[in-house]
This record gives C-alpha cells, structure tokens and sequence, in this order.
C-alpha cells in the first residue's frame, strides 16, 4: 500500500505525518500494492476550536474510490474517528468484492442457480451526503461592498440581500476573473423579504 500524507494551505508537521503513517499501516492487512491511501491535512478557523481540524482520507482499491472526513480538535484526534469509518467501508467493500467474484456468482447462475450480481449500486454510507450545515444572518448591502466582503473571506461565492432591491443574491468568481452575480426565484417571481406574493384573485 501506497501513503501519502499532505496538507491543505498547511505544513504538516513531522510528528502528525509520522502518526498518521503509523495509524494507516493498520489498513495493510485489507489491501495490497496496488492501493493508494491519501491523507489531507487542514486547518479552517471555524467558531470552536473542536472541530477545526479537517481530516480527509482517500483509499483507491481496485480502482474503486472511497472517501472518509472527519472534524476534531486535533489531527491526530481526526485521524482516529475517520481510521475508525474508513476501516469499516473498507472491510464492507472487500466482503462485497468477495461476494462477486465467488464461482456461485458467475453470469447464468452458479451451482446452486444464483442468478449473477449485476453493477453493484452504492450503499447508502457510499452516497454523497450531507454533512453540516452551516447557518449565518444575511445583512443588506450594496454588490460592491458583496464583493470586498467575499475577498475578505477568501471564498469563491458570496450570499448576500442586495440593499438596492431587497432581493437574496449570490455572488459568484466567473473563472475570466470577473465576477457573476445569481438571484434565486421561487414560483417565478424573485424571492425577497416579506410575506410571498400570492397569484390569483383575492
């Protein structure tokens, strides 16, 4: 098994990278010389300090990729949590593999008349999810002020209430270097504070 250990905007420090090595051997014992373990290693200033250090971990197994994150306090605590789930999907993937490559499996059923395992489908832990959701107040402002305010940030969009029309918008960097700006409508019309406006008579 291959391991390679990164940072994000960040410098991995030895003692973390020797950990996180150390930590990932245990995964040896479920996949051979042609897997691939990648570790990414960040650091996001996020209100607590518990789970502002972000653990990515990517396992490439017979060209099947599978994906684990977790947030902690540190990254040797982060390394932990998700060792612990990336382990559990790969044993779940190595089991299903086994299963499919089983002579009872073969195409026109086998000996007892299994019928062949078509594509496997993802399982649900394997579908992208939701993980966190983030919830923020939205003040007025003017788009020129948006967009001081998203660099300010260093993030590729920015959402804001247009302080000139009252109306949700979301600003966005267009890869020419300029900059987008996107406002939502629901039911065809713009979405804005106060009560919907109600089609139809009254």
């Amino acid at each position: 098994m291959r391991t390679i250990v990164k940072g994000k905007n960040y410098e991995v420090p030895e003692r973390v990278r020797d950990y996180a090595e150390r930590k990932l051997s245990r995964l040896e014992r479920l996949l051979d010389d042609r897997s691939d373990a990648t570790v990414e290693l960040s650091v996001e200033q996020r209100r607590s300090v518990a789970d502002s250090h972000i653990v990515d971990v990517t396992l490439v197994i017979d060209g099947q990729t599978l994906r684990s994150s977790a947030s902690a306090p540190t990254h040797q605590a982060g390394i932990d949590t998700v060792l612990d789930k990336i382990e559990r999907r790969a044993v779940d993937f190595r089991e299903t593999s086994r299963v499919r490559k089983s002579p009872d499996t073969v195409r026109g059923g086998g000996r007892d008349g299994v019928a062949a395992r078509g594509p496997s489908r993802p399982t649900e832990d394997e579908r992208p999810r939701v993980v966190k959701v983030k919830r923020f107040a939205i003040e007025p402002m003017f788009e020129e002020d948006a967009v001081a305010r998203m660099e300010e940030l260093g993030h590729s969009f920015f959402v804001f209430v247009n302080a000139e029309n009252e109306r949700v918008a979301i600003l966005y960097r267009r890869s020419d270097g300029d900059y987008g700006l996107i406002e939502p409508m629901v039911g065809g019309d713009y979405t804005k504070g106060g009560p919907p406006r109600r089609s139809g008579p009254h």
